[in-house]
């Protein structure tokens, strides 16, 4: 921790009480940096391992998500501003075999970025027991264990999500959230810089942002100090079970990323003072238009890659969310760029559901609300 200010909305005993509400409510661990202009605080509560009592330290990384669509998305605004890529070019002129016929045609790149695109979402069909989200009848948590180690091919995922039953039509007035269109992303962005997507969005992303603990898995594993990572599925696996030995195929260039809570506040600081991407890029990034969020429980304020949200008091505060079995992470920026707030959790899907099948309130919900409310001051 540093800076010991009292004042309102960054006092850290109230910042590190926040975090301990969230780990009491039932979260293992809970990690933090929250920064307001020069000042910083960065905490931790509970474990990283409960069978070792491990404690969670807020240096350590994490998988991020879906935190990595803002990353893809800002390679690819790079591969625009070089004029490699239009963002209104039918994304068939770039990946014909992937996407041919009218579909090719009628999808913009745009439409990728900003999910009105109507391609599915292939994590049904590639994790098969998880049919039937949103609604938790029916669910088993096989899949999860049966995917564990397999290799994904991006083709096989993309044909799932170009098979399945369109989510909407191509740029139609609400998207409908699909890692489909992120894993086509990456696909382009190979297809344009002649090298991997996870190559490319290092270079042009990851490495000029000034990012030294963020990087794709090289493996199953996560290098360098870490949590566990406990999934609950909706109280479908109790007690939680750990998943952070993972083959990240399943969702690299949409998910895949591991960070630490510090090195997304930079990026975001970066990206947002227009040092990651141009000016014009950025602005292109904060235009922004209703989403429906991939479980169905809200719908989101999205950009291209960024997603958009008012903080305490009116603020506008720019970022991402983002979770992978057993993961999440909050990472949040407000629109000058002075206050930032960003969280990891290494306890996922906590909700159980009614007899409905629908997910009920949990403590932890409140816990975590709170602390956005102080964080975001």
């Amino acid at each position: 921790m540093t800076n010991p200010t009292r004042e309102p909305g960054f006092d850290p005993d109230r910042l590190q009480s926040a975090l301990d509400a969230v780990h009491h409510a039932g979260v293992p661990g809970i990690h933090a940096e929250i920064r307001d202009g020069d000042r910083v605080w960065r905490g931790a509560s509970g474990v990283a391992d409960l069978a070792t009592g491990r404690p969670v330290d807020p240096g350590m990384r994490q998988r991020v998500g879906s935190v990595t669509k803002t990353f893809t998305a800002a390679a690819v605004l790079r591969q625009v501003e070089e004029g490699r890529v239009g963002l209104d070019e039918p994304v068939g002129t770039y990946l014909p075999e992937l996407v041919p016929g009218e579909r090719g045609r009628q999808i913009t790149v745009r439409m990728l970025l900003d999910h009105t695109s109507g391609i599915s979402d292939y994590l049904p069909y590639a994790f098969p027991s998880l049919q039937g989200l949103p609604v938790l009848k029916g669910l088993s948590p096989a899949s999860l264990d049966d995917n564990r180690f397999r290799e994904f091919r991006p083709a096989e995922l993309i044909e799932m999500g170009l098979a399945a039953p369109p989510g909407g039509a191509p740029g139609g007035p609400v998207g409908t959230y699909s890692n489909t269109n992120y894993l086509l992303l990456g696909q382009l962005l190979e297809q344009v810089s002649g090298v991997t997507a996870e190559k490319c969005i290092t270079r042009d992303v990851i490495e000029p942002a000034g990012l030294h603990h963020t990087s794709f898995p090289a493996g199953t594993h996560v290098e360098g100090a870490h949590s566990l990572m406990y999934e609950a599925l909706y109280g479908l696996i109790e007690p939680p079970r750990d998943y952070s030995v993972y083959d990240m195929s399943w969702v690299m260039t949409g998910a895949g990323l591991v960070s630490t809570v510090a090195d997304l506040n930079r990026f975001y600081r970066e990206l947002l003072d227009g040092r990651v991407v141009d000016r014009s890029s950025l602005a292109r990034m904060r235009r922004t238009g209703p989403v429906r969020a991939l479980d169905g429980s809200k719908t989101l304020d999205y950009g291209l890659g960024l997603t958009r949200i008012e903080g305490p008091g009116g603020r506008v505060y720019w970022g991402h969310e983002g979770t992978v079995w057993g993961a999440g992470t909050t990472s949040l920026t407000s629109a000058d760029g002075r206050r930032q707030m960003t969280f990891a959790v290494n306890l996922m899907r906590w909700n159980k559901p009614d007899a409905s099948g629908k997910p009920q309130p949990h403590a932890i919900d409140g816990a975590l609300a709170a602390l956005h409310q102080l964080a975001l001051g």
